[in-house]
């Protein structure tokens, strides 16, 4: 017969057993869960530094091998633009090759032109520029009298360093290079970068779709086939609407500007009509620098202060109606990027690549934005890059 006690005993007993196991696979489980997450943290670290690494090492080759890499860019924004067009004069058999070299002697011409056309007006101003300079300083001169009396003070201050106490002193003065001498310098690396981007072009323009097909082709799988292919054709239409239409709009700007210039008596209004077309490619500051440069050129040229507001007030109006009204008229949705990273964009390729750097900073933005649109890992990029909807746009 069995004992009730002992019988009733072994269930609770049999209970702590079974307890036991449960507590050590809960813990077992908690501590590789935090060795995951160790090793997951871990493995982001070093993705992000890698990346990081990647970058840094990136924009240094920019900022070094500019002189090779500018043109390279530039040849593929200028390939994007016009292979469209030689798309689709090859529809009605024109051949590639004969559209590609009537494009590129097109551009070669037109850049000789604008050189040689340009090259008097602007030595002239360089060699007005002392007389310039004092006229201005006539002109600022309200404004300018706290400035000359620290000049005064200045000067002073080194007339009474520069005694001697009758000891031959001999005095050395390092003179700076002119802007001329330094275009000089410049000049054939300038002349050697213009080449390679015109005949990279015509090459890149005669060979078709086959730049496509080679990148396509290096992608592993079909699935990444289709989508690189997918991403160069957006980027190819995007960018060439963006660059065609804003071309046309400020090559618009700046017949109208220069047009109005000359009726008002403005010196060199073609030269400034040209500088305002350039200009216009920068957003948002391209239109205060040309307000600012044409507004000096005034006060020295015009024959009264009243007069020499006119043409930076017309520079004004012009720039500030194509802004506001005919480029988003035009341009549409097509450039849903925020100003902020515009600006910032401007700031970071002007620093790294100058001028140029200035003027292919919004077709870059426009490359990254269509990456980002069709990159799953790119939702951050796409979200810092796209507009602000906060306001119900």
């Amino acid at each position: 017969m069995t004992d009730p006690i002992k019988a009733s005993d072994t269930p609770a007993i049999e209970n702590g057993a079974a307890d036991a196991p449960t507590e050590i696979d809960e813990a077992e489980e908690a501590e590789q869960r935090m060795l995951s997450a160790r090793a997951r943290a871990y493995r982001r670290a070093r993705t992000v530094s890698v990346i990081g690494t990647f970058v840094i090492l990136a924009f240094g080759c920019f900022y070094v091998a500019q002189s090779l890499i500018l043109p390279v860019i530039l040849a593929f924004l200028l390939a994007l633009v016009f292979s469209p067009v030689v798309r689709t004069l090859a529809r009605y058999r024109i051949p590639q090759s004969l559209t590609a070299l009537a494009i590129v002697l097109t551009l070669t011409t037109s850049v000789i032109a604008g050189i040689y056309g340009l090259s008097e007006p602007v030595s002239k101003w360089i060699d007005d520029a002392p007389r310039i300079e004092r006229q201005l300083r006539l002109r600022l001169a309200d404004l300018g009298g706290p400035l000359e009396k620290l000049r005064d003070v200045q000067k002073q201050v080194e007339k009474a360093t520069n005694q001697n106490d009758g000891t031959d002193t001999q005095k050395v003065v390092v003179q700076e290079p002119t802007m001329i001498s330094q275009a000089a310098q410049g000049a054939p690396e300038i002349v050697a970068g213009i080449a390679l981007m015109l005949v990279l072009l015509l090459f890149i323009l005669s060979s078709g779709d086959m730049v496509y097909e080679k990148m396509v082709r290096a992608l592993p799988t079909f699935g990444d086939r289709r989508k690189g292919l997918r991403i160069a054709h957006d980027i190819e239409r995007e960018v060439s609407r963006y660059l065609l239409t804003i071309s046309a709009i400020n090559i618009g700007l700046g017949i109208i500007i220069g047009s109005l210039l000359a009726i008002v008596g403005m010196p060199n209004p073609v030269l400034w009509g040209i500088v305002a077309a350039i200009l216009n490619f920068v957003p948002l500051l391209g239109a205060v620098v040309g307000i600012g440069i044409v507004g000096m050129v005034a006060l020295v040229s015009m024959p009264t202060t009243t007069a020499a507001l006119l043409p930076p007030a017309i520079y004004l109006a012009c720039t500030a109606l194509e802004g506001q009204f005919l480029t988003p008229a035009l341009v549409g949705n097509r450039l849903r990027i925020n100003s902020v990273a515009i600006i910032l964009a401007i700031a970071f390729w002007g620093w790294i690549w100058g001028f140029i750097g200035v003027l292919v900073a919004v077709p870059l933005l426009i490359v990254m934005s269509v990456f980002a649109k069709h990159v799953a890992g790119l939702g951050g990029l796409r979200e810092m890059l796209g507009p602000n909807n906060n306001n119900g746009n």
